[in-house]
């Protein structure tokens, strides 16, 4: 099998949902040599957009979309020690995660997490549906620096603007860099929104809070 067919095959394990398959070819990717990072990017990461083009074709639905998210975590797991950062006991940052309330997609957010874990983050991931007080809260309790809030829905992008609002109410938001994700999130909806930045993928993700909180760059 050519790397590029172990790709397609990566991808075809995650449109299908199948756990084991997924897993296997991670462990096979490993084997062979293959960068996590190509794996995942070129692999899995394809897979997992075309769960979401076919989500929103309305071609699958909610149990399609739970058993991509699982075979996607088990690729995960496997392949993030190979991402470690040789960091040590060292960590970059606390980051407080999760997709915001009234939407439950979780296959974006748990692959950022995964990534930026493998960088040297504590991550602390809410799940999903996380009411907009959650995030403000968990964060003062850990003492994080940052949040993450996924939406893959039009309907809750504001809830990401809310959880900054709350932010800025309590008087914390210059301590707490804000990233937003998901589709339908651009570059103009985090300026538009006060975020610090609205990152296009999981290394995008880790590379932009390094800027902002390591060299205290904003992005």
């Amino acid at each position: 099998m050519s790397q590029e067919e172990l790709f397609q095959s990566m991808k075809k394990s995650i449109v299908e949902g199948n756990v084991e398959e997924a897993g296997k070819l991670a462990e096979k990717s490993l084997k062979e040599g293959v960068d996590a990072r190509d794996s995942i990017t070129r692999g899995f990461t394809p897979g997992i957009e075309k769960v979401g083009e076919l989500w929103e074709e309305g071609e699958y639905f909610l149990p399609e979309l739970v058993v991509a998210s699982d075979a996607m975590k088990a690729a995960l797991s496997i392949l993030e020690p190979s991402l470690k950062s040789g960091l040590g006991g060292h960590t970059r940052g606390t980051v407080v995660i999760g997709t915001v309330e009234g939407d439950i997609h979780d296959i974006g957010k748990s692959l950022v997490g995964a990534i930026m874990a493998a960088n040297g983050f504590n991550v602390i991931d809410l799940g999903v549906d996380v009411p907009v007080q959650r995030f403000v809260d968990r964060a003062k309790e850990s003492g994080a620096q940052a949040i993450g809030l996924s939406a893959l829905l039009t309907t809750t992008m504001m809830n990401q603007k809310r959880v900054i609002e709350i932010l800025e109410k309590e008087g914390i938001r210059k301590s707490i860099k804000v990233l937003v994700g998901g589709a339908p999130v651009s570059k103009e909806w985090a300026q538009r929104i006060g975020a610090d930045d609205a990152p296009g993928d999981a290394f995008e993700a880790v590379s932009s809070l390094i800027k902002l909180l390591v060299e205290g760059v904003r992005a």
